[in-house]
Order: structure tokens, then sequence, then C-alpha cells
């Protein structure tokens, strides 16, 4: 799978399941759910020690009907051991240059956290395929995308942080990229699940409708 073709079906699902998970059995069920409501990209983080053995598993499971990533990579060496374990992106708490290195190499997309314009143009320079506001994007909430975006219209930004079924349609209407979910998509039966992930998605399919009509205008 081609780095821009990932970046592509990030961009169109807009929505990632930011996933925390101790048990095969459990990511099963958080996968299923998130499938069935319509998102289909989980980054699953390395915070927990099984990390790469979920992304192998889900990745066998499931081949190209999910999207799966590594996220909280802090090093080259995990970034690595991720890639090799399937991770088809990285995602991390901060910007680290043998990390975007590694992932050029390998035409993996990277996105580290950055919390000011400066982090975020270095980043971006550097080879960052988008840029996570992190952790700024829970402080400010959607005007933050608004006031980035402002300067730099082209940088491609996902927050992680302060989005919920609440306040889903003012993210997406600020030009955000992708909006990074936790609890929503990932506490719960798989059924209610099933249910966040559906409304997120509507409400992404609504704001791209409503996106192409005012092109078409």
């Amino acid at each position: 799978m081609f780095r821009t073709t990932i970046l592509k079906r990030i961009e169109e699902t807009a929505i990632m399941a930011i996933v925390r998970v101790e048990t095969m059995e459990r990511a099963i069920e958080i996968a299923d759910g998130c499938l069935e409501g319509g998102v289909d990209c989980l980054e699953i983080s390395y915070t927990l020690p099984n990390a790469g053995e979920i992304i192998q598993q889900l990745s066998a499971i499931y081949q190209e009907r999910i999207l799966v990533g590594a996220g909280t990579v802090l090093d080259s060496e995990t970034a690595r051991l991720a890639i090799l374990n399937g991770a088809k992106f990285i995602i991390a708490p901060n910007y680290e240059e043998s990390v975007c290195k590694l992932c050029n190499r390998y035409q993996i997309p990277y996105m580290p956290g950055c919390t000011s314009v400066t982090e975020m143009m270095t980043a971006i320079e550097a080879g960052a395929s988008m840029v996570k506001a992190f952790p700024i994007s829970t402080y400010y909430g959607p005007t933050l995308i608004e006031t980035l975006k402002t300067p730099t219209p082209y940088l491609p930004i996902m927050s992680s942080g302060g989005a919920n079924l609440s306040n889903i349609d003012e993210w997406l209407e600020s030009g955000v990229d992708c909006v990074g979910i936790g609890s929503l998509l990932t506490k719960g039966t798989q059924e209610e699940i099933a249910e966040n992930a559906r409304k997120l998605k509507q409400a992404v399919l609504k704001h791209k409708e409503k996106s192409e009509e005012k092109v078409n205008c």
C-alpha cells in the first residue's frame, strides 16, 4: 500500500480510533464495532507492551478492511518494529527527526505531535505527512484548527483530544483533516462502539455533502 493511498484513506475516513487495549479479544471487539459503524482507521498505542502483537494480528485478520497504525511511537527503534508488525502509519506525541527519516525511507506516513506553528512547519519540512495538534487540541478546541489554517491553509492537521458527539460538527467545519477519538470508540460494548462510530461517520458524510454543495454553487 503506497503512502499516498494510506493518506487518502485517512482523510476520507476523517475519524481515527485511538486504541489502548490489553487483550486481543478486546481489540477485535473494538475493531468490529468501529467497522460496523464505518470507521476503518485504528491507531494502536505503544503505551502498552503488546501493541506490536495487536497490530500484527489485526492486520492479519482484517487485511485491508482496516487501516492499522502505531501510536505513541517515541523513537526510530519502535517505529521500525511497528512497521515490521504491519503498521501502515506512525503517530507520536512528539516530533523526532530519526523517526521521520525512517518513515520516509519506508514510505510510511508519519504524524508527529506538535504544539507550536514552528514545530509543525519543522516537521512538515522534514517530511512528516500530517501533524497532530497535541496536546493543544484538548485545550483550545475546534477554533485551534481555524487559527492554524489561516496562515497555513495547506498544512494537514489531525486533532487529538477534545472531540465528541456534541462538537464533532464544529471540528469538521474547522478544516481538520482527521479527528482522533479515544473513549467513544474504545469504551463500552461492541454495539455502543458501533453506534458512536456510526454517528461520527454520519457527521463526516454530512460535512462532505455540504462542502461539495458549496463548491458546486
